[in-house]
């Protein structure tokens, strides 16, 4: 099992990037992007020219661009693990941190039942 580690190094434009590392150079590593549920289309992984990592592409969905708090998650697909999250506030000023917390715990929350479910599918 590889140790990978995705990395942010800009956000620009509606899109959000990233450096993926620690996954083996001969397979494109699948990642699984959500915001509310619903996968996140158009995201690319394409492998670093000089052969050090991935770079990976989030485009933001326009859903994600609402009043409060918005949260995406990126995992690998292959072991439902949690690589990066991105955190968009927009509207009125939130009043402290601990509603961001708890928009990040919903979000991992939807990601552990995914994972159950899948887990429940495949053992039965």
């Amino acid at each position: 099992m590889t140790n990978l580690v995705l990395t942010k190094t800009k956000l620009r434009q509606g899109i959000w990037e990233g450096l993926l590392s620690g996954a083996p150079q001969d397979s494109t590593p699948m990642l699984d992007v959500v915001h509310q549920g619903t996968q996140v289309p158009d995201v690319t992984v394409n492998a670093l020219e000089n052969g050090q990592g991935f770079s990976v592409c989030v485009p933001i969905p326009q859903e994600a661009i609402a009043d409060g708090m918005q949260t995406i998650l990126i995992s690998d697909a292959a072991s439902d693990t949690q690589l990066a999250s991105i955190t968009l506030m927009a509207g009125e000023a939130l009043g402290d941190d601990l509603r961001v917390e708890v928009d990040l715990l919903r979000a991992e929350l939807d990601m552990l039942k995914r994972a159950f479910r899948r887990h429940c599918l495949e053992t039965s």
